[in-house]
């Protein structure tokens, strides 16, 4: 088997970095009562009042504020379980799928934070930290990241061997 180039040790070692925030993120989500009996229904809230484009915002107020806690801690186990699977390089692209549906959701309940009318770049500048995770995700399904320093690449070594 060939020596994995340069960019492929890239992107792993991106896909790597990137297990840290949501392993972070996911932790305090998850292990605290914080962000689940409460800040979670704040954030919603405001989403549903302030962010939310139209078609999304009765799906926050009549689905998910009802089962804030609930979804607090899936909101939680979804990053945890995404970090997870970067950091190990295990299903990574399975759950690049899951973080692009997950960035995609966290665009769509925040797109109209700026306000309504404002210069369409603001719009794009607010969601700095949604959008270039979503590129990664793409990216990492795309490079298929799990098969440089990953579980999924020595389950393919296995199988061919």
């Amino acid at each position: 088997m060939a020596a994995p180039s340069a960019l492929s040790r890239t992107i792993a070692g991106v896909r790597i970095a990137t297990s840290v925030f949501f392993l972070l993120f996911g932790e305090y989500k998850v292990a605290g009562p914080g962000f689940a009996h409460g800040g979670f229904q704040t954030y919603l809230n405001d989403y549903i009042v302030n962010g939310a484009l139209g078609f999304y915002r009765p799906v926050l107020a009549n689905v998910v504020l009802p089962h804030a806690v609930f979804f607090g801690y899936v909101v939680g186990v979804v990053e945890l379980l995404i970090g997870f699977s970067l950091l190990l390089g295990l299903w990574v692209r399975p759950c690049s799928v899951l973080g692009m549906l997950y960035m995609t959701n966290l665009v769509v309940a925040t797109w109209w934070g700026p306000g309504h009318g404002v210069p369409v770049w603001r719009y794009f500048g607010a969601e700095l930290d949604h959008l270039p995770l979503l590129l990664l995700f793409i990216v990492f399904f795309a490079a298929d990241a799990g098969r440089v320093w990953g579980i999924d690449g020595r389950w393919r070594q296995s199988t061919r061997a």
